[in-house]
């Protein structure tokens, strides 16, 4: 599984040709990932420490908040060292091992929000089953099962990009590499490839958003069928996190890889919404509109002081 590239390295372009510019981004994305990383390991450590939230649906929480650590660490880190360095290069190998991680992450992600829309669905239309459909077996399973698929699905993929010949061409105009940004350069046939990111996309991502859209369909059904407001509103809330989630991975996710590879801004503007800014959001929309996470980390800053 060798590639047989002539080029030995890829220069990332970034966001910038500006020293000063690249300076101030290097600042705002270095605020953003430390914040993500401190607001995903705070809500993984509220989860871990409070008996109240030992539930499914905080199990998924911390397995998301998890995922965002590793999908984020995957490209930010590089990104802030090329906003330093005159030297914006990334081997071949190294390209491809971000393209993989970047893929895996990225469809851990997508499968992990299917399964958060189904235990939603389960435990507002059967709460009184919940416990007992939504087992411990069952939610380390639907883990591990997300886990796989993703890196299935990450490692047929790169098996085919294996294949692909850089002969000249090194700029890449993205601050990441992304399979569909190293297309344009290469100069052997790229039609395998791009079938098979196109088929893996269709299968993966839209099959879990319509498994996401089906679970929802029924939770609006079930949602209508309550005669109360009150029981309504509240009954809604208790998904308003995740739909909101959703929405941002989902939104930026699919528009940046329906869009014509062409390293214009609103492209990357996508990629930095789902793959920067989305990790560091989600803690908030979590922390902030959940009442039982705010209790429990009332509780948990009580004992630390």
């Amino acid at each position: 599984m060798k590639n047989h590239s002539v080029v030995p390295e890829f220069i990332l372009l970034g966001l910038s040709a500006d020293p000063q510019i690249q300076a101030l981004l290097f600042v705002l994305f270095l605020v953003i990932y430390l914040l993500t990383l401190m607001g995903n390991l705070v809500m993984l450590l509220v989860i871990k420490a409070d008996s109240h939230l030992h539930t499914p649906m905080y199990f998924f929480l911390g397995q998301l908040s998890f995922l965002d650590l590793c999908h984020s660490s995957v490209t930010v880190p590089k990104m802030l060292e090329n906003l330093l360095s005159e030297k914006k290069t990334i081997s071949v190998e190294g390209c491809l091992a971000q393209v993989f991680f970047v893929f895996a992450t990225g469809g851990t992600e997508s499968c992990l929000l299917a399964v958060m829309a189904y235990d939603r669905y389960v435990g507002i239309s059967s709460p009184l089953l919940y416990g007992q459909v939504m087992s411990n077996q069952l939610c380390v399973g639907l883990v591990w099962g997300s886990w796989g698929l993703a890196f299935l699905d990450a490692f047929i993929n790169i098996l085919v990009a294996l294949n692909l010949d850089f002969c000249e061409a090194q700029n890449i105009h993205h601050f990441s590499c992304e399979l569909p940004s190293l297309y344009p350069l290469s100069c052997s046939d790229v039609s395998a490839s791009f079938t098979t990111l196109l088929c893996s996309s269709l299968l993966h991502f839209f099959g879990n958003f319509l498994l996401i859209f089906l679970s929802y369909v029924r939770i609006l059904s079930t949602i209508l069928s309550i005669s109360s407001t009150t029981g309504r509103s509240k009954t809604f809330s208790t998904c308003s996190s995740h739909l909101t989630a959703v929405i941002f991975f989902y939104g930026s996710g699919l528009l940046r890889y329906l869009m014509p590879n062409s390293g214009s801004t609103q492209e990357i503007i996508f990629s930095l919404q789902y793959s920067v800014i989305t990790p560091m959001l989600n803690p908030l929309i979590y922390s902030l509109k959940n009442k039982e996470v705010k209790a429990a980390m009332r509780r948990m800053l009580k004992k630390c002081f």
